[in-house]
């Protein structure tokens, strides 16, 4: 975007965590098979079940970005048991429940991308996506810039969100 002859410059220092990690990670093996190895605040994991977890998105849509993933290595919803699906659904649930006592969003995008034509950045381990989603929240950064501006650290979030995931889970049991 350029102005009268000068350049304008957004910095988001914080995403170059992402951007140096790209390669490497490629190199590790499956993030959502490793992160189950790591403590929840590390790994951001908001909720340890049986056969799946929830985790905060590192790289997020909007504040509370969270996914629901199977500990198992799968790539499709339908390579999953019943007891995982049932699980899954649950977690979802209580997710819902945590971020609209949270976060209060106008509405939610749940979704699960299967395979590279449908949008999935790791294809394969299948994930629930859940995105909180409020009226205007995409904005003229979005469309003008191509960027998104998430106003809450993932710290802050994770310590949000984690006792409320906890509260409703209890719920489903």
């Amino acid at each position: 975007m350029e102005k009268e002859g000068h350049t304008s410059q957004l910095w988001a220092p914080w995403r170059y965590a992402y951007v140096s990690d790209v390669g490497r990670k490629r190199d590790e093996g499956c993030v959502f098979c490793q992160a189950p190895r790591k403590s929840d605040e590390e790994a951001l994991i908001l909720y340890r079940g049986k056969s799946v977890y929830a985790i905060l998105n590192r790289y997020p849509y909007n504040n509370g970005h969270l996914m629901i993933v199977p500990y198992r290595h799968v790539a499709r919803l339908e390579e999953l048991d019943m007891e995982e699906l049932v699980e899954m659904m649950k977690v979802l649930r209580a997710s819902l429940k945590a971020l609209q006592e949270a976060y209060k969003p106008d509405g939610f995008n749940v979704g699960v991308n299967i395979g590279k034509a449908a949008g999935a950045g790791i294809e394969g381990h299948v994930h629930v996506h859940v995105v909180p989603r409020w009226f205007g929240d995409t904005n003229y950064m979005a469309v003008l810039a191509g960027v998104t501006v998430i106003p809450q650290l993932l710290s802050d979030s994770y310590k949000m969100l984690k006792p409320l995931i906890d509260k409703y889970m209890g719920e489903e049991r």
